[in-house]
């Protein structure tokens, strides 16, 4: 395919509309010119000062100041987090392959946040908003040192999103190279493969005193919890699940951003190591071939994103960040949407956290290139899509096998773990604007209960370590002020749900307007919106009102009427914000709804 192929298209965003930049298909010496952006500061001697800078940086000569193209590679790089912990090393593959090609690479990282670590504490509220920073800091590096193409290394939840929201930002050439799952942990006193949610789910039976070894009694409930929180994560590598960080990744390759299986293979496998040095190649096609971010950021790609999140059982964090990425990129999502392609899209992965398999299972049975075909062979994923491989995505996966005969992971389509998607969009009285719901079927479909209310999840914490929350008597247990401008920073509350879990407290459901991770499972519903802080319903719920969740009929409602509601909130006084400086107080001033993907771009 030629550039001037009609399945791409040149974009361009006003707000860079002042960088200088050579045209597409510029030649030089009789070649494509792929130094688009970096030319302006390396031709000739306009820019005098930059190119002694890029001479100290590494620029080994005078040919390649004028000719070669500057590819930025990106990881969200830190210590201390599995997820992240491996890719400044992935990072330094890629760039020794973006060398090889005679490109000059430049090596930078942005931060994040790990939710495992912050999971229930403050520093939660500081995880989503690195979405925003994390996208922030690749735009900023891109534009301003006026690089030709950008390689992405993400490892943790926000950072897919953020990394493609940038890609929309700059919309220059881009790949991204996901950093792996981590493989399975297994713990010795249950016998049983374990994983970073089994910790919590665990603690909840602790405290409720239902913790113990079906193999030997003799064994302490101090004993497993130890025992969980030594081997449940074994390796590097991303949480193991169908959680937040390969939803996303899973996502992002049904879109066609990722090489093929970028998105199963496991951060330790040596196929990693491999893509990286692929990842050069694929982001030179893109530059050759003029293939954009907003080229692949299309309503047809978001459609494959959707399905890909729907049969694999994906998690509630997914709606949030897609319509961020689609925002972001102009493109055209809604809540609407999501409910659309769960009402026709079947449930089929067995997956944690619901289900019995993890992700690096998945891998061994062909990955996500297996299932796509599956789903293209069926008519239900978009295989014409373009890819930054200059392919499209049937082609990229044509030579990967078909799932097996017998295998377990994946369901045939004609026997599904449930006919219709796990998303539900609920509103009502309690959610005028919007609710997302996680209903695998397992957990039922309905469910009426009592409120009890709590203006923070540390509330429900405390009430869950101290097993106050009864069994018996159905409940549905309301956290709110935790939404994007009230926590601030949305926390997501798997300590809570995890612990309920654990505890088999069946007689339970959970509301909040803050979100849950992506190994939260049960009978949950987030995203409330309008959220508390802003005068939203939930701000006036109160203990004993009668909250009916219906996911058949896409309803949260509370048995309180419109005018009792209307009373209420005339009486409501919002509470005060108790962070006024620093970077949650400016994310909380910037920060739109859950329903629009709790975006800060305003613009």
């Amino acid at each position: 395919m030629e550039p001037s192929d009609s399945r791409i298209q040149s974009h361009s965003d006003p707000r860079y509309a002042e960088f200088r930049s050579l045209p597409d298909g510029t030649m030089r010496d009789g070649k494509l010119a792929l130094n688009k952006y970096s030319s302006v500061l390396t031709n000739d001697h306009d820019f005098p000062g930059a190119q002694a800078m890029l001479y100290a940086a590494g620029v080994p000569d005078r040919q390649s100041m004028k000719t070669s193209p500057h590819v930025g590679v990106a990881s969200v790089w830190w210590e201390g987090n599995p997820c992240n912990m491996h890719l400044l090393d992935l990072g330094k593959a890629v760039k020794d392959a973006v060398q090889k090609q005679g490109m000059l690479a430049w090596q930078y990282n942005t931060i994040g946040v790990s939710d495992g670590l912050t999971m229930g504490g403050e520093g939660m509220r500081f995880s989503l908003q690195t979405r925003e920073i994390i996208a922030d800091s690749i735009e900023t590096v891109t534009c301003a040192q006026h690089h030709d193409a950008c390689i992405a290394i993400p490892g943790c939840d926000k950072n897919m999103p953020g990394v493609i929201m940038a890609f929309a930002r700059h919309n220059r050439p881009s790949v991204m190279v996901y950093g792996g799952t981590i493989m399975p942990g297994y713990s010795e006193t249950l016998r049983k493969p374990i994983n970073i949610s089994s910790c919590y789910e665990a603690q909840g039976a602790y405290v409720y005193k239902t913790l113990s070894s079906p193999h030997n009694p003799k064994i302490t409930p101090d004993e497993i919890m130890e025992d969980f929180e030594k081997h449940a994560c074994p390796t590097i590598g991303a949480c193991g699940g169908m959680y937040t960080a390969n939803t996303m990744s899973t996502c992002i390759e049904a879109m066609g951003f990722c090489l093929p299986n970028s998105s199963c293979t496991p951060a330790a496998a040596p196929a990693k190591m491999r893509e990286c040095a692929k990842a050069a190649a694929a982001v030179q096609v893109c530059m050759e071939k003029n293939i954009r971010p907003k080229d692949l950021l299309t309503k047809a790609s978001f459609e494959n994103a959707l399905i890909m999140m729907m049969i694999l059982g994906g998690s509630t964090n997914a709606v949030l960040h897609l319509l961020a990425m689609a925002g972001t990129a102009e493109v055209p999502l809604s809540l609407d949407d999501f409910q659309r392609v769960s009402n026709k899209i079947p449930l089929l992965a067995d997956l944690a956290p619901s289900g019995r398999f993890y992700v690096a299972d998945l891998y061994d049975i062909g990955g996500i290139p297996s299932v796509m075909k599956l789903l293209c062979a069926a008519g239900l994923m978009n295989g014409d899509i373009m890819t930054i491989t200059g392919k499209t995505l049937a082609e990229n996966i044509e030579s990967f096998p078909s799932l097996a005969q017998g295998q377990e992971i994946i369901r045939s389509l004609d026997n599904p773990i449930k006919s219709t998607g796990h998303i539900e969009i609920l509103r009502g009285n309690l959610a005028p604007t919007g609710a997302v719901a996680k209903i695998t079927g397992k957990e039922g479909t309905k469910f009426v209960g009592k409120a009890r209310v709590f203006d923070k999840e540390v509330e429900l914490d405390e009430a869950l370590n101290e097993g106050k929350i009864p069994r018996g008597e159905n409940l549905v247990l309301v956290v709110r002020y935790e939404g994007p401008k009230g926590g601030p920073g949305m926390p997501e509350q798997l300590k809570a749900s995890a612990a309920l879990m654990g505890a088999k407290l069946t007689n339970v459901a959970l509301i909040t307007d803050g979100r849950y991770s992506g190994a939260s499972h049960g009978f949950i519903v987030g995203h409330i919106c309008p959220e508390a802080a802003v005068g939203g319903p939930i701000a006036v719920v109160r203990d004993g009102d009668i909250i009916t969740i219906d996911s058949e009929k896409n309803l949260i409602d509370m048995n309180v009427s419109d005018e009792e509601i209307k009373k209420r909130l005339a009486e409501w006084t919002p509470p005060k914000p108790k962070i006024t400086r620093g970077v949650l107080a400016k994310y909380a001033a910037l920060v739109g709804d859950a329903s629009h993907g709790a975006m800060t771009d305003l613009f």
